[in-house]
């Protein structure tokens, strides 16, 4: 059993390697959103970025900085499958990952631009935001000090995989696969 992790900037390609590594390679995705979002709802709060955020800090000040990502490190147990957890960021999360073993990180990350105008066109609840946010919300979550906190920037350091989606899906496609021929997976 391998569990990928999937960490990137915002609107940089995660969910479309996802994606991929479900529809053609069997993975069971298991989403640190749908999680966040289900205690936000529990909470009775707003689906939003801002949210998204207190809920999650809150969860690892309170649990560990590793809590979600061990929650669904155990579901993905149950399966017996190759597992993604997707989105990592903190690096708690992926000390916690590492240690459990069968465990890589993938990062993705794109021109910003693009990033904004791809979030644009999937307007999820948490989108729907203008370039000056977009910026923002990236700039509070790519560092922290605070192992609470989201800092995406050591994250995409940490990765063992870096891919850089600037072009097509099919150009994705293709290094996700040149990189499981590596692995021999």
């Amino acid at each position: 059993m391998l569990i990928i992790g999937i960490t990137g900037t915002l609107g940089a390609g995660k969910g479309t390697i996802v994606d991929y590594l479900v529809l053609e390679k069997g993975f069971v995705h298991f989403s640190v959103r749908g999680f966040i979002t289900e205690e936000i709802n529990r909470q009775g709060l707003p689906v939003n970025r801002d949210s998204m955020v207190v809920v999650a800090n809150k969860l690892r000040a309170d649990h560990s900085p590793s809590y979600i990502t061990d929650q669904l490190y155990e579901q993905a147990l149950l399966t017996g499958k190759n597992c993604i957890i997707e989105s990592i960021r903190t690096p708690g999360e992926v000390e916690s990952l590492r240690e459990k073993g069968n465990f890589l990180l993938f990062a993705v990350d794109a021109d910003p631009k693009l990033r904004y105008e791809r979030i644009v066109l999937r307007n999820s609840e948490t989108d729907k935001i203008t370039f000056a946010t977009f910026v923002e919300n990236e700039e509070r979550e790519m560092q922290s000090n605070d192992p609470n906190k989201q800092n995406i920037g050591k994250c995409i350091e940490l990765a063992d995989f870096t891919f850089y989606n600037n072009s097509s899906v099919e150009s994705l496609h293709i290094q996700l696969e040149e990189t499981f021929n590596k692995l021999e997976i």
